[in-house]
């Protein structure tokens, strides 16, 4: 089962399942997760082979899918889903595979398309830090090699500094690149609503997906957030909780 952070009580309203994205964590998502917890309970999880959920030898979102079905399974057996980035292709999958366990869906700037760009380097930096000469995160900072301090200090999230580790499946993750950035060629449609929300100045989710994405979610709408970018809820927070809070009590 993957580790879980559950924010708030259960009430008569669907508990809000969140899925984060590459490299994230469910702790990446504690503010959005309180703002919501005002009206639902919320459980934002540790993706396999991240944070504290267990380590698989596989990385795709079939088996990713499977990970949230079991918690939702756990929590009632519907619920609302919110994912970003690879979180939301998981998030996708599950409600293809099993729509019974979704009763409406957020999708955080991404499509259901395999996209051309890799991660590969991120991993590779991070393993380049010398863990054994790290007794600080500033330490660690120095040795990434990344410039964007956004970036940097959203990777050394993940570094566990009292035990000199990642708390990242880097082996796994950097096999398994190309089917985290595909998208598998699943069967079914979601005929549930479906908001794809994304960052206005982000390139994830362009003109040419929407024809695929109503073919598999028959009621999707759009919207975008302005001045925001990829990492749209941690950019804009409160526009972004807003939109989330409109689309799941309307």
């Amino acid at each position: 089962m993957l580790h879980a952070l559950v924010t708030g009580e259960p009430t008569g309203t669907p508990p809000l399942l969140i899925a984060h994205g590459l490299f994230g964590s469910a702790r990446n998502w504690g503010v959005i997760a309180r703002r919501l917890s005002d009206a639902r309970q919320v459980v934002a999880v540790d993706m396999r082979n991240h944070g504290e959920s267990p380590w698989h030898e596989t990385h795709d979102y079939e088996g990713m899918a499977h990970d949230l079905a079991e918690v939702i399974a756990a929590h009632g057996g519907r619920m609302d889903v919110l994912g970003h980035s690879m979180g939301g292709k998981a998030a996708m999958v599950l409600a293809l595979q099993q729509p019974q366990a979704v009763r409406r869906l957020v999708v955080a700037d991404i499509a259901p398309v395999a996209y051309g760009h890799t991660q590969a380097h991120l991993i590779e930096a991070m393993r380049q830090v010398d863990l054994s000469r790290v007794e600080r995160r500033a330490d660690a900072a120095e040795q990434l090699g990344i410039e964007d301090p956004a970036l940097r200090a959203f990777l050394l999230q993940s570094l566990d500094i009292k035990e000199r580790i990642w708390r990242l499946n880097l082996d796994v993750l950097a096999a398994e690149m190309e089917r985290i950035t595909g998208f598998p060629q699943v069967e079914g449609r979601f005929e549930g609503p479906v908001l794809f929300l994304s960052g206005a100045e982000s390139d994830y989710v362009r003109p040419e997906h929407r024809s695929r994405i109503r073919r598999l979610f028959p009621a999707a709408r759009f919207a975008k957030i302005p001045g925001a970018g990829h990492w749209l809820h941690a950019e804009r927070p409160r526009e972004f909780e807003a939109a989330v809070r409109t689309f799941l009590e309307n």
